[in-house]
């Protein structure tokens, strides 16, 4: 790959501005909040549930374990991977309210692949209804291109982008684009010119250490360079992969602390940006649409002993 120059930050306010505008922002519900005295000593990670984890389990089955893994909000996933956003609309908007209220849980994000970056509008005003803030997608373009080939594509995606940025402002939602591979944005240098060329904060980066060569100094330089264009963030590992068949066992190294990437030099660099959006323990069942796991006990199990891997690894980094 061609070398590119590290890119600035596109937004560049100075800490008391950053700090004067969190603060406004915080008034709007689900919203992350500034890091503030000994919080900004002691970095914590802000957890949400993607549905997906406990395939097309029922989401007030799924609602009823999202505080028992600490985390506060969920991630609805739509079919093949999960079945929760279709049981949205068949429970209709109020009555899924209802259950996030019993349940003391936030609709954080809706994961929408099947609709893509140019056709999320009626989405993001669904999203806006239920006071969620992020949308996480793909991205669109040439794949393979690199050096002023690779600037020039995600420039041409950013300019198609602009017309649903607008809706994006309107509603209060951030489109974070996953990293992907056989996509525009499978690189490091993609997502640095993305993070660069980004003409608004409501376009941002889900990403995914998965899909990135499986190196702790790459993952977490890339990192430092994203920044606060980061609004998704999801623990999750290679391991042997996730398209093929294997023993339970093998395929559960795709989580923190199963496999052998190390997330200690990852989580000290998403401390050194006070990193403050949604990370997300994660990995993809074969096939998919099952739970990553038999039961949904299991399920949850498994999400906290990757969580407790990255809390012993967090209280190192904030030593």
């Amino acid at each position: 790959m061609n070398r590119i120059r590290t890119p600035s930050r596109t937004w560049t306010a100075n800490r008391r501005e950053f700090c004067a505008v969190t603060a406004a922002a915080i008034a709007a519900p689900m919203l992350p909040s500034p890091l503030r005295g000994d919080e900004a000593d002691s970095f914590q990670l802000r957890y949400i549930v993607g549905s997906c984890m406990y395939g097309y389990t029922s989401v007030e089955e799924i609602l009823l374990q999202v505080r028992k893994t600490a985390a506060t909000a969920i991630d609805i996933w739509p079919k093949v991977h999960g079945n929760q956003r279709e049981q949205l609309s068949e429970l209709g908007e109020e009555k899924f309210a209802e259950l996030l209220k019993t349940h003391d849980v936030s609709l954080g994000c809706i994961t929408q692949y099947q609709l893509g970056p140019f056709g999320l509008q009626n989405e993001m005003r669904l999203a806006q209804r239920l006071k969620c803030r992020t949308i996480v997608t793909g991205g669109r373009g040439p794949k393979g291109v690199v050096g002023a080939e690779l600037k020039k594509a995600v420039a041409s995606f950013i300019e198609q982008m602009k017309p649903h940025l607008e809706v994006a402002g309107e509603t209060g939602v951030t489109i974070a684009i996953e990293n992907h591979g056989n996509n525009l944005f499978d690189s490091p240098d993609s997502l640095k010119w993305l993070s660069e060329l980004r003409p608004s904060k409501h376009l941002g980066i889900a990403l995914a250490p998965y899909h990135l060569p499986q190196n702790e100094q790459l993952i977490s330089n890339l990192i430092r360079d994203l920044g606060e264009s980061i609004v998704m963030f999801y623990a999750w590992q290679h391991g042997m992969g996730c398209h093929t068949k294997l023993p339970k066992e093998q395929e559960l190294l795709q989580m923190p602390g199963r496999g052998t990437l190390d997330f200690q030099p990852i989580l000290s660099a998403l401390r050194d940006i006070k990193y403050r959006g949604w990370t997300e323990i994660f990995m993809h069942p074969v096939p998919r649409g099952i739970p990553i796991l038999e039961t949904t006990r299991e399920v949850t199990a498994e999400i906290n002993k990757s969580r407790e891997y990255l809390a012993k690894l967090l209280s190192t980094a904030n030593r």
